[in-house]
């Protein structure tokens, strides 16, 4: 029998760790990098990339959830085999990208506190993995990505105020970028790939699955959630975008090393350099809990082993991350290219996503997918590949 759930809770968490999973330090590194290349012109990006990412939210969504599948079940019954190449690419992708997060979280403890980096990452690999030691760790993670993407947002828009960014300039950009629309493709690519690229796409999706929000019944708190999800990731990402543009469009150029900080230090000085350490906090901590548990999702229905001990699989997710960024150091080059990659398995992911929801042995006999959504989707397969092999020379250079 299945069990009925309408928690506001619950549809919010879900939307939440997608969104805040998907506005993690890789996502401050990127627009900070791409607004000091761009300047305006990176108004465009987010418009472009949002709308592609409102297309891939709803079209996967859907089919999880009413399916009640995760994402390598879904690929296994579509073509046997296949959800073992997904999930391998999912974690892979998942494991670059908690990397660095956790050096991003000991970039923001360093600026906040002066905490020594090799400490920070202990910090933050002991705080992600103390969300997942509560009895109940679901409800925990819904509680802390709400708090800490609340936080970010906030935070955000204080340092707004402070710098005074041109709006008018930046509406004008966004629809009419002077750097070229073609220019833009790299970052378009890399920017969509860090919102619903790689295991992103299924944060959400996975959540709602293992809280039992799914089949048709509850399609109506599925779309809800998902499109909560998406608005809140526009938010945020507009809002980091007017801050940092109101920094650079004065002339500044930002330190290649760390241009998130820098932008924060620049436009807000020594308070703003503060204000960088607690959102980046935020936005890694958050990053780190969401990558572990969703890419461990990726394993635990393909192995009794992994399902039986979910949660300790996840921890050392978490641990191998941290012993990893102690070994590389400097995140920022690698969190932008790995953005960029979880670009490329996009349109192999939706896709198969796509396939199966024409297919009424996974979707029910019942259930309909929305012609425009399936058009839709399939212009974003084709574009998003499109995209990613014009710009892998670009990205890699």
């Amino acid at each position: 029998m299945e069990k009925k759930k309408s928690n506001l809770g619950v549809l919010l968490g879900a939307a939440f760790i997608m969104a805040i999973s998907s506005s993690g330090p890789g996502f401050l590194t990127q627009t900070a990098k791409f607004v000091n290349d761009y300047h305006g012109g990176f108004g465009f990006v987010i418009l472009i990339s949002m709308i592609l990412a409102v297309i891939v939210q709803l079209n996967v969504w859907r089919v999880l959830c009413v399916s009640g599948l995760r994402g390598q079940d879904v690929a296994n019954k579509v073509l046997p085999g296949m959800g073992y190449v997904i999930a391998a690419l999912i974690v892979l992708g998942g494991l670059v990208f908690n990397i660095g997060n956790v050096g991003g979280g000991a970039l923001g403890f360093n600026a906040l506190l002066g905490v020594d980096l090799k400490w920070g990452y202990i910090i933050t690999c002991a705080l992600g993995v103390l969300i997942f030691l509560f009895k109940n760790a679901g409800k925990a993670m819904d509680m802390l990505t709400k708090v800490l993407g609340g936080i970010m947002i906030a935070i955000i828009l204080i340092v707004i105020f402070i710098v005074q960014p041109p709006v008018g300039t930046a509406v004008k950009e966004t629809f009419v970028p002077s750097v070229g629309y073609t220019t833009l493709f790299p970052a378009i690519l890399t920017l969509l790939g860090g919102t619903v690229g790689g295991y992103i796409t299924f944060s959400g999706a996975h959540r709602l699955i293992d809280a039992g929000i799914t089949k048709q019944e509850h399609l109506g708190q599925i779309k809800q959630s998902s499109v909560m999800g998406i608005c809140v990731a526009t938010l945020v990402r507009i809002l980091l975008f007017l801050a940092i543009f109101g920094v650079v469009v004065k002339g500044v150029s930002l330190d290649p090393s760390n241009p998130a900080a820098d932008a924060f230090k620049q436009g807000a000085g020594e308070l703003g350099y503060r204000f960088f350490g607690l959102v980046l906090i935020s936005a890694s901590i958050t990053a780190v809990v969401g990558a572990a548990y969703t890419s461990v999702s990726f394993l635990k229905t393909l192995s009794k082993t992994v399902a039986k001990h979910e949660k300790w699989f996840i921890v050392g997710f978490i641990v191998l991350s941290t012993l990893v960024m102690e070994v590389i150091g400097q995140p920022a080059q690698l969190l932008v290219l790995a953005g960029a990659l979880n670009g490329l398995i996009l349109p192999l992911t939706l896709g198969i996503c796509l396939v199966a929801s024409q297919k009424p042995e996974i979707m029910g006999e019942s259930y309909h997918h929305p012609k425009v959504l399936l058009v839709l989707g399939i212009v974003v397969v084709i574009l998003s590949a499109y995209l990613g092999i014009t710009s892998l020379g670009k990205l890699f250079a």
